[in-house]
């Protein structure tokens, strides 16, 4: 070692970085990378484990029972943070680096930070082929790891030692990036991994890193500001991005100012809570019918953070085809979305040069008041579906009506896939602003319970509101992935998890029959199976109870109400299961473009086929 370099192995120098970057959060210095959630084999655990069991009090390294979901709850913990802290997943080769595919895809469509490091196989390939490789005859150069590339927004292996002084800080920016941020992904070769080299001791000199807050352009601000003049019947539709760069009380100050109604995207919901006077519920596919009602009479419509997916614009029917859109958003990807006018810039400081530009413009006081109408009818409807009521078995509407009844204003509701996203994104009220995290832009079954745990180690330092993850699912999703019960018993950490039993997959049974395909293979009742008279159900209570959850089975809507008392106001895992009924869902009035067999035996699917191209007729395509 010379008197400006340090002679470390390759792994001992990655981690020696990543131990020294830092961000702010509230004013205070934290670390940028909280920990690592960690699966060790051949692939990394002689040399990248080494470097991390040093450095355990400074960057604790978390044991996963999947790589999956060590990921996914990676990705919870960045969703509860704000972006402004990452984990790491680090797995071995093969399909330990596979099973993270999955999770990699839900970070890049959500726009959420994760670092994934995964073993890989030998630079100087020698002793090719080595355990769990995959060959590919015709290109020595591609691994199971190659199988990222799509999935990631910043994707590197490494072969010599040296290169991780370019690498770690390119992803790092990457993944601080509000237009580029997701998922970075580096492959370590396992011999590169042990390989020492005299780094610079200035590459480990400690950094604070700054999410960076881009301003748009001013000719678009004016232009943007000229179009919203114009507007008889504006609307705000609030994205994640409103969350991500903390845009929440200017959001809410400028729609009240300007008198625009605000309705929520999904991963938006949450930057306002349900009563703030400007909120006017949840926009699309399962959305709220005051939401629907003003997208449908908007004429110009200002789309901040949001990259619109279907179910936010009802495939492109929710809007009438001469609406102007203006969007702002720090991707330029996002911002120019069906010839919206483009303010590419961060979210915050789009909404102030905004309505700096504005001058003393509002829009027409009659629009506040109709949307505060639309919304009082809406909270009817969903009082009238969580309402208590004689039926043997409650619906989801009901169950969600007594879980939000219970939970703290901190309380942090999780859901997914299955049936779940559309009933919590309707029919949960939020109390206090990001206390919802409904991971829909992947809608990916598993990620609810690996969430939680994340989210619980994310309540956790400055700027956490100290609540408790409570995590929503459907029986089929328990099924997919559940080891993070296990998880979050073992490290100690609280949540609580409802299961609502409704035997098999519901939603998508509903999908299936609405399109006129019998019941097939989505209901337990519906499978194939030996014993019809007689199919095996899960017992949940016993099951989490072997995971060291506690567990509580609720045979009503009161019991529900007592075991959740009883969870939120103890310690660790706590799991309710609940018998919920497969067929009644809060309604709604959005379409969903989904494909339809153009020819076919069943008479159902064609009068099926006939209503999905009315919905077509009625998409927004190339205006």
């Amino acid at each position: 070692m010379t008197a400006n370099t340090v002679r470390l192995t390759m792994s001992q120098a990655l981690v020696r970085y990543l131990c020294n970057q830092f961000t702010e959060i509230e004013g205070e210095r934290v670390p940028l990378f909280a920990g690592v959630f960690g699966i060790f084999g051949h692939g990394n655990v002689s040399c990248l484990s080494e470097a991390l069991e040093q450095v355990q009090d400074q960057l604790p390294t978390w044991r996963g029972q999947n790589e999956q979901s060590m990921a996914l709850a990676a990705i919870g913990f960045a969703k509860a943070k704000r972006r402004r802290q990452i984990m790491v997943a680090a797995t071995s080769i093969g399909p330990g680096a596979l099973n993270m595919v999955t999770a990699a895809g839900t970070a890049m469509a959500n726009r959420l930070p994760v670092l994934l490091l995964a073993g890989d196989t030998f630079a100087s390939r020698l002793p090719d082929p080595v355990l769990q490789q995959v060959e590919q005859f015709g290109d020595p150069t591609l691994t199971s790891n190659d199988a990222f590339k799509p999935v990631v927004r910043y994707w590197d292996r490494i072969t010599l030692p040296e290169q991780i002084l370019q690498s770690l800080p390119q992803a790092v920016a990457t993944m601080l990036d509000p237009a580029d941020c997701g998922p970075a992904f580096i492959g370590l070769a396992q011999d590169t991994q042990e390989i020492a080299f005299d780094y610079p001791e200035v590459f480990f000199e400690p950094r604070v890193w700054k999410i960076p807050r881009p301003r748009p352009d001013r000719d678009s601000v004016a232009a943007a500001a000229a179009l919203l003049k114009t507007a008889k019947r504006p609307l705000i539709i609030s994205g994640g991005g409103v969350r991500y760069s903390l845009a929440e009380d200017a959001l809410a100050d400028f729609a009240a100012k300007r008198g625009i109604p605000v309705v929520e995207t999904i991963a938006g919901k949450g930057a306002l809570t349900h009563e703030h006077p400007v909120h006017a519920g949840p926009i699309g596919i399962v959305g709220s019918t005051s939401a629907n009602a003003l997208a449908h009479d908007a004429d110009v419509i200002l789309a901040i953070g949001t990259r619109l997916q279907d179910f936010t614009t009802g495939s492109w029917t929710a809007f009438a085809r001469d609406a102007k859109f203006i969007g702002v958003n720090a991707a330029r990807f996002d911002a120019i979305k069906h010839r919206a006018l483009p303010v590419v810039g961060d979210a915050l400081e789009g909404l102030g040069d905004l309505d700096a530009a504005l001058g003393d413009w509002q829009a027409d006081a009659g629009l506040m008041k109709r949307a505060k109408t639309l919304f009082a009818e809406w909270n009817r409807l969903l009082d009238d579906h969580q309402a208590p009521t004689n039926d043997p078995v409650p619906s989801y509407a009901q169950v969600i009506g007594v879980m939000n009844k219970v939970a703290g204003p901190n309380d942090t509701l999780i859901g997914a896939a299955g049936g779940t996203p559309g009933e919590i994104t309707k029919g949960w009220r939020v109390k206090n602003p990001n206390t919802f995290d409904c991971e829909f832009g992947f809608s990916c079954m598993g990620y609810e319970i690996a969430a939680g745990w994340g989210c619980a180690l994310a309540q956790e330092g400055p700027g956490a509101a100290g609540g408790t993850p409570i995590v929503m699912l459907g029986d089929g999703t328990y099924m997919m992935m559940n080891s993070d019960i296990y998880s979050a018993a073992l490290t100690g950490h609280k949540m609580v998890v409802v299961v609502c039993d409704n035997g098999g997959y519901a939603v998508i049974n509903r999908l299936q029959q609405a399109k006129g395909v019998p019941g097939f293979n989505n209901l337990l009742a519906d499978c194939r199976i030996r014993n019809r008279d007689n199919p095996l159900h899960v017992d949940f209570v016993k099951h989490a109870e072997a995971m060291g959850a506690r567990a509580i089975k609720a045979e009503s809507l009161a019991d529900l109400e007592n075991a959740m008392k009883t969870a939120l106001e103890g310690d660790g895992v706590t799991v309710i299961t609940i018998v919920s009924d497969a067929w009644k869902w809060v309604p709604g009035d959005a379409d969903w473009d989904v494909g339809v067999p153009e020819v076919s035996n069943f008479e159902k699917v064609r009068a099926a086929r006939a209503a999905q191209e009315k919905i077509r007729e009625a998409q927004r395509v190339g205006v």
